[in-house]
């Protein structure tokens, strides 16, 4: 099928929900005629800015999302405030056994679609969010409409997952432990893979306070701050325990606002990533407990891995199950990775609740100017998160 930008022709195959119960060819087939839908409303949704915090465009986007769970599965989504932006939250009735989570909020600043639209280039389409994860919620949505087992099923999209999830982060815990199974729409991994198992993240910020002084007449009276943050860093470096897999990486610095006075503040950001549980009490202790060598200078820390570690044994069983589905569907050698980077799967894997972890699109370049969607990737994709919630359903997973 090609495609192209700007003249891509709608399907006929009609959005409504199927009642009966699609064979997984069925199923697959089903989805791969709708995959011009899911493309045309892809592109609405991209342009359609959602910036982390950005609560008005947030409260645009849950609103949009709401009206396409009620177009295309017939029945409305529920839009839940939140502290930094609204959730949409969609069940297929008061009897749920699985949780298929996302979030609609980006890391991409508002005006980021004026010079970068969404935009399709053969099999490739692109824009801020497509990958990270607007395609996937499409196609869950989609998916979720053609299997009656769905009525099992509830959707939560969140508003702040980019920023930490703290407005949210009990309400997925709440439905997690609600249903007892949990997809996360994530996307994949290279080539499709799905995620099995993710580091802890955390970030943490070192403030250090000195005293200004002119740097040529009389630097002694200072408390240089941007010596203090030299020797602190080096610090913050050796806790790193790379054979653990644990990493911990300073990325941000800022000291001084003139070449001729001491520095009187300085601040570092750190970015800390655990496999292990006791790694992430390691480190919250160890960074607590810096102290200056500075005399006079004074250090303030705040943050902490607030995920924890997603252990491959939490996803385990599921991806069992996706294997089967995936063989059925027609999907080859279907692979499961661990990963460094967090989602909202850490939280959910945690409290002992079973999840599987990047059963989003297929694409690449998630938070940068390549971010992009494989679009001969949509329909299987839509079938296998489908065909998986379906399995997880009919187990009582």
């Amino acid at each position: 099928m090609a495609w192209h930008d700007g003249e891509m022709a709608i399907s006929s195959a009609s959005s409504a929900p199927m009642t009966g119960a699609p064979s997984a060819t069925e199923l697959r087939e089903l989805m791969q005629a709708r995959v011009p839908r899911m493309v045309e409303q892809l592109g609405e949704f991209v342009n359609l800015e959602s910036p982390s915090l950005d609560v008005s465009h947030l409260q645009r986007s849950a609103k949009y999302l709401a009206e396409l769970f009620a177009e295309v599965t017939g029945k409305p989504a529920e839009i839940i405030p939140g502290a930094n932006g609204p959730h949409v939250h969609w069940k297929g009735s008061d009897d749920t056994n699985v949780l298929i989570v996302g979030h609609h909020d980006t890391v991409f600043p508002l005006g980021t679609t004026a010079t970068r639209p969404f935009s399709i280039d053969g099999d490739v389409a692109r824009g801020p969010g497509i990958f990270d994860m607007k395609a996937g919620i499409v196609q869950a949505i989609h998916g979720l409409s053609a299997i009656r087992d769905s009525y099992h099923v509830e959707v939560l999209i969140t508003a702040d997952e980019e920023v930490g999830s703290y407005s949210s982060r009990d309400l997925i815990e709440e439905r997690a432990r609600a249903t007892g199974a949990v997809l996360v729409l994530e996307p994949s991994a290279d080539g499709g893979a799905l995620k099995i198992a993710r580091k802890g993240v955390g970030t943490f910020t070192v403030h250090i306070s000195g005293r200004a002084s002119h740097a040529g007449l009389e630097p002694e009276k200072g408390i240089n701050a941007l010596v203090e943050l030299a020797t602190q860093v080096q610090r913050i470096v050796a806790m790193a325990r790379p054979e653990l897999g644990t990493t911990v990486t300073p990325t941000v610095a800022t000291a001084g606002n003139a070449e001729n006075v001491v520095p009187d503040a300085a601040m570092i950001k750190v970015d800390v990533r655990v496999v292990l549980p006791e790694e992430k009490e390691r480190i919250e202790r160890e960074m607590s407990q810096l102290k200056p060598v500075v005399d006079g200078a004074v250090i303030k820390v705040s943050g902490s891995v607030n995920r924890p570690p997603m252990h491959e044994s939490a996803g385990r069983k599921l991806f069992g199950v996706a294997e089967t589905v995936a063989k059925e569907l027609g999907i080859k050698n279907l692979q499961g990775v661990a990963v460094g980077g967090g989602s909202d799967g850490n939280f959910t894997a945690a409290i002992g609740v079973p999840t599987l972890d990047g059963m989003g699109a297929v694409g690449g370049g998630a938070h940068g100017v390549t971010e992009h969607v494989l679009i001969s990737t949509m329909g299987e994709r839509a079938a296998l998160v489908a065909g998986v919630a379906r399995a997880l359903v009919n187990r009582g997973e």
